[in-house]
């Protein structure tokens, strides 16, 4: 990267950097802006924002709304570390279905494999590549096109450098000690043609032992668990696998962790939960509360220390950014509170893919349109492993909670539609939501999701929206992973520092370590505590878009388009 001399009496910059997307080739920037240049002896790009933000203060008596309306003024100065480093992956499930889906994504494009499918021969990279990953194959608007008026939109992954697919090492672990090509054969996703060409390339990666406490998943998943690091040969069944040594599944977990970054001589690691779903642990005051009295409750092997949790501590314990991918609360309030005290990035919870992603569209759109949703009934059937473990009831539980709360900040955000106060709540009831999973062997992968909006409009009236939809699970997930491990690897390159704060030893810092800005890609996103999460996608992805642009001097999208509107 270089930077040119400054120019207008040194209130403007010309920044000149290259980046390379995995799809689209190279792309050579000049940026023009004051307020961002480059900085040559830390390859960083150092960029100034202000940030406003508007306070409301509502005071109500008797009939009347007392609005009092101010705005917060904030200036940041944002750093971006531009050299990618050598990133290393870890799954947690490894050989599942989306374990196996990832890696054979991964492996497919970087070989560049062509494979027949009932239509002829498909080459994946002519054919897209990616499909269904944000970051690789969907665009960012940048501006006006000077001479045509038209809109100009840019790779999302060309704004700045992001790390590219091909060079992950991927590792993991798994409770099945299959290689990862019979782990593919057994879930049944991907064309049979493509699994023999990914044969030779998948049989070289086997999943590390990892952990199985009975009490957490469903009683159906004990065929499978047979790479169990806490397995013993006293018992049978269940009572085979000791959960009296929760401290050294820990140690032997951190372990892995270490020799994974040595052997490949790796930067970073990030570790994500991609296993099937847990029950929710109960949070328990002494218990989980702390990360004091999480770490002693480890030691003590307290019934309520789920393998997640293992996983997630002993993640934050090595420096290295964790992920939940499954609806289970792995954060209980001691975790959040190691993740503070290690400075360690954390996000979570539950991949949106399919139905929940769509809903986090409709009934936003409907809230927004002035149209009151009254019901909505979602229904799924399924056939792969998540299906099975989910007809479990106390697993089923964590899955319904992720999936219902979705439309929790939509209806709070129309009190027009759905009053909040307790003397109206009698009177009108907010939505009338309903989850419904069954699980289906011979649907395999391909999740059928049908759900119906029920609606109330003028004059009494009502309209009734019906969507049937075949989601093909692993293939949507994949690319989630995907783009989660590449944000979150990018977000921990990035540093701020609030203008004129001389407080501390004025170092820059990293994010706050609950990284909500990755909501976009999940159901139940985990946010700063005393914060509500955003669930509408919309608003999830203007975040991200306006955040990549602020990091390269550009004003946030507002849409208002004075040039057209405007005399």
């Amino acid at each position: 990267m270089t930077t040119s001399s400054n120019t207008n009496n040194n209130t403007s910059s010309t920044v000149e950097y290259s980046t390379n997307t995995n799809s689209s080739g190279d792309f050579n920037w000049s940026l023009n802006s004051d307020k961002c240049k480059y900085s040559q002896s830390e390859n960083a790009l150092l960029t100034n924002y202000t940030y406003n933000k508007t306070i409301v203060d509502i005071q109500q008596s008797h009939n009347n709304n007392n609005i009092n309306v101010s705005t917060l003024t904030k200036d940041y100065n944002f750093k971006v570390d531009l050299k990618i480093p050598k990133i290393g992956v870890m799954l947690v499930g490894m050989g599942g279905n989306n374990g196996t889906t990832f890696l054979a994504s991964l492996l497919a494009n970087k070989n560049n494999l062509t494979f027949n499918n009932k239509d002829g021969p498909y080459n994946i990279k002519e054919r897209g590549g990616f499909l269904g990953s944000m970051t690789q194959s969907s665009t960012l608007y940048l501006g006006k096109n000077q001479q045509t008026n038209e809109d100009v939109y840019v790779p999302f992954n060309s704004i700045l450098p992001m790390c590219n697919p091909n060079d992950l090492i991927i590792s993991g672990w798994d409770i099945s000690g299959e290689n990862m090509f019979k782990a593919m054969q057994r879930a049944k996703v991907l064309e049979y043609d493509l699994q023999e060409k990914l044969k030779p390339l998948m049989e070289s990666y086997t999943p590390l032992k990892s952990i199985y406490y009975p009490d957490f998943i469903a009683m159906n998943q004990l065929d499978r668990a047979d790479n169990c690091i806490n397995y013993t040969t006293k018992g049978t069944n269940h009572d085979a696998y000791s959960i009296k040594n929760k401290w050294n599944d820990l140690l032997t977990i951190r372990q892995n962790i270490k020799d994974f970054k040595n052997d490949n001589k790796l930067d970073k690691v990030i570790i994500l939960w991609t296993a099937t779903t847990e029950k929710f642990a109960e949070v328990i005051p002494g218990i989980n509360d702390t990360f004091e009295n999480l770490l002693n409750s480890i030691k003590a092997n307290h019934k309520e220390i789920a393998p997640s949790t293992i996983f997630a501590t002993a993640s934050i314990l090595e420096n290295c950014p964790y992920i939940n991918g499954s609806p289970q609360n792995t954060f209980v309030p001691g975790l959040i509170d190691l993740a503070e005290r290690e400075n360690v990035l954390i996000a979570g919870d539950d991949f949106k893919t399919g139905q929940t992603k769509l809903k986090s569209v409709l009934a936003q759109f409907l809230i927004d349109a002035g149209i009151k949703p009254i019901s909505i009934a979602s229904y799924n059937h399924l056939g792969n492993n998540d299906g099975l473990n989910l007809s479990s009831s106390l697993q089923f539980k964590s899955k319904e909670i992720t999936k219902s709360n979705v439309i929790d900040d939509m209806i709070k955000s129309n009190q027009i539609l759905y009053p909040q106060s307790d003397k109206m709540k009698k009177k009108n009831k907010d939505v009338d939501h309903c989850i419904v999973i069954k699980y289906m062997e011979s649907i395999g992968d391909s999740k059928v999701a049908m759900d119906e909006y029920y609606n109330e409009l003028m004059l009494g009236g009502h309209n009734r929206i019906s969507i049937h939809n075949v989601c093909e699970d692993s293939l949507l997930a994949s690319p989630i992973i995907l783009d989660l491990i590449i944000m979150c690897e990018f977000c921990s390159r990035i540093t701020y520092i609030e203008s004129g704060n001389q407080q501390g030893d004025g170092n820059y810092q990293q994010f706050y370590p609950v990284l909500s800005l990755l909501s976009y890609w999940l159901k139940a996103p985990l946010t700063r505590p005393g914060y509500e999460p955003i669930n509408g996608l919309n608003k999830q992805r203007m975040a991200l878009d306006n955040f990549m642009r602020l990091l390269i001097g550009l004003p946030p999208i507002d849409e208002l388009r004075f040039e057209e509107r405007l005399m």
